[in-house]
């Protein structure tokens, strides 16, 4: 059993808010291979207090006693205003009644407020057995290690949804994006660092006959997935004219159980600081470079990066987790 720490930024039942961290812990907490032992949120998809009201929901509805500590109100460095007005505010009426009926997270206090002081303590007093599953905006991660720098060499693995290097439409993700500075840091900490960039998360997709089908059993947690992902897909297809919805960081959590589910390779990774259009991008090399003028040998970080997935095993992946689990009525 892999134990695992969750920082993330759940949005489940708020609308315009992504679902796909809620479908990532709801595959941890259905997977005996895991151990999730503790969930911190970060701001970025939604504030961090919003993800940690949704965590706890979701662990009181599964009476489940997991640590949900609440992280960084905002980046390192980065302005957060753009960011809250472009992701807090759904200005479309007719969007936001897709989310009518659906049950709010309950209002409940997180575990405290610290989540890079548990965070890194956890893993620095555990040397060699946490895994981390990052995925929301680097923030949390980075205060960690500055205050830990121990913690590098002590975890086990940072495995990370972020940046995008060649994908039509997108010059920077919203998890680098957001806190560009917090990707460079943990990204060039020497930890073991598997990174699953936008150009693989986009290769997922759940439609609406996958939800039914994943959540035919009938329990809290699909209960949970059946609620809060239905909006969220006919969101998608309003708004990314997609036939579902992609499902980002369910892949993560997807390939600590499965490495079949997507192949990568190692590669040179970076991120651009510089203010201007290109703050926040991502970008990858494998050497030797064809063209090499100006750059310094082995710039970046060396992390493996997942390029190739397969939709049908992670989509039979969560099938099979979500049926396992027991009926309750």
């Amino acid at each position: 059993m892999k134990r695992v720490i969750i920082d993330c930024d759940p949005g489940n039942g708020i609308a315009g808010a992504n679902t796909d961290d809620g479908l990532a812990i709801a595959l941890a907490l259905a997977s005996p291979a895991l151990s999730p032992e503790l969930i911190t949120t970060v701001t970025g998809n939604t504030p961090s207090a919003t993800g940690a009201r949704v965590a706890k929901d979701l662990l009181k509805r599964l009476g489940l006693n997991i640590p949900v500590v609440q992280g960084a109100l905002q980046a390192l460095r980065e302005d957060p205003l753009p960011w809250r007005a472009r992701l807090d505010n759904l200005a479309d009426p007719a969007l936001a009644a897709l989310w009518q009926g659906v049950r709010q997270p309950a209002v409940m206090a997180a575990d405290g407020h610290d989540a890079a002081g548990v965070m890194g303590q956890l893993i620095c007093d555990n040397p060699g057995e946490f895994t981390l599953v990052a995925i929301g905006p680097l923030t949390n991660v980075a205060q960690a290690l500055q205050r830990y720098p121990q913690m590098a060499e002590s975890v086990a693995e940072i495995v990370i949804m972020g940046g995008v290097f060649a994908l039509d439409d997108y010059i920077k993700d919203t998890n680098f994006g957001l806190d560009p500075e917090a990707a460079h840091q943990v990204l060039h900490s020497g930890a073991t660092i598997t990174l699953v960039p936008m150009d693989a998360t986009t290769q997922t997709l759940l439609t609406r006959d996958d939800l039914a089908r994943i959540t035919a059993q009938s329990h809290p947690l699909t209960q949970f997935i059946r609620e809060t992902l239905g909006p969220w897909i006919d969101y998608s297809m309003r708004t990314r004219r997609l036939p579902g919805c992609w499902i980002h960081d369910a892949l993560v959590v997807a390939w600590l159980l499965n490495q079949r589910v997507a192949e990568g390779a190692d590669y040179y990774v970076d991120i651009e600081l510089r203010p201007g259009a290109t703050r926040g991008k991502s970008w990858r090399y494998r050497p030797p470079l064809r063209l090499d003028v100006g750059i310094p040998p082995e710039t970046g970080a060396l992390v493996h990066v997942l390029q190739h997935v397969d939709n049908a095993l992670l989509l039979d992946m969560l099938e099979q987790a979500f049926t396992r689990l027991p009926p309750r009525l």
